[in-house]
């Protein structure tokens, strides 16, 4: 069976920047599982996975606009520490859910100075070239259920 819509396709993969770091990778791990055609995972690795079967291997470039976007300024900002009342010591690296006029967003905080602190909007991979190696473990039809779902059930999916 070839991957196409309303399938899942389970595979392993590591993920790597252009440097060659790695950044991910199921390896130890169970194959990630998602629903064909659902917007499960980024545009561009769906893309290059269509058509591919059980067994097959591959290697996958995606520019940012097929994966999360190219880094937007808008979305650094510097807000007044005040903001993060409760939270005994704010430091960069920690994330939080703000309220944006789109709705919650998270946000990463890249820096802190005095009464200030910068945080980031964007996805941390926005802007990044990423590079799969991929192994196709399994292609099979979705259950109603998960097709009504919009997701994978069971094993490498979401669990109910």
């Amino acid at each position: 069976m070839e991957i196409a819509d309303r399938c899942v396709a389970s595979f392993h993969y590591t993920l790597t920047n252009t440097q060659g770091e790695v950044l991910d990778s199921s390896s130890g791990g169970d194959p990630m599982a998602y629903l064909h055609g659902q917007g499960n995972i980024i545009s561009g690795l769906e893309k290059a996975l269509t058509g591919k079967k059980a067994g097959d291997k591959l290697d996958v470039t995606v520019a940012p606009a097929d994966a999360y976007g190219e880094r937007r300024l808008e979305l650094i900002q510097q807000v007044p520490m005040t903001a993060f009342q409760g939270v005994p010591e704010v430091k960069p690296g920690m994330a939080f859910t703000a309220q944006s006029n789109q709705g919650p967003m998270r946000v990463t905080v890249t820096a802190v100075n005095d009464d200030q602190v910068t945080v980031d909007g964007n996805h941390p991979l926005a802007g990044e070239t990423l590079k799969f190696a991929v192994e196709i473990a399994e292609v099979r039809e979705a259950s109603a259920e998960e097709l009504e779902h919009g997701h994978v059930h069971g094993p490498g999916g979401h669990q109910h």
